[in-house]
């Protein structure tokens, strides 16, 4: 299933509208010590009413994706996008941690 994600930039956050709820992947965006521009995703949330759907899911490949088109390094403080990076390999080389091999 597709889902519409909209990045709402005053609350930092991704959000999909559906049934009435919101599921939401909470950000931020900082600065690596080589000087590259990066955003941490920091939580995710999805109610329990749109549980078991895969919206998690789709959300953070979304935010991976979003991060990789505009040239942002990505720190996964949330452990759901962590496990989601350690999964799918093709987003380890733009996540700081995967990079430098710990969890910082």
């Amino acid at each position: 299933m597709n889902y519409d994600v909209i990045n709402n930039e005053e609350n930092k956050r991704f959000e999909i509208h559906t049934e009435g709820k919101i599921a939401l992947g909470g950000y931020d965006y900082f600065t690596t010590a080589q000087g590259d521009q990066g955003i941490a995703y920091l939580h995710t949330e999805v109610p329990p009413e749109l549980g078991g759907r895969g919206i998690a899911t789709y959300l953070v490949k979304y935010m991976l994706d979003y991060a990789k088109q505009q040239g942002l390094k990505v720190k996964p403080a949330c452990s759901f996008v962590k496990a989601y990076i350690d999964k799918h390999p093709e987003y380890q080389a733009n996540s700081v941690y995967h990079q430098s091999g710990s969890a910082q």
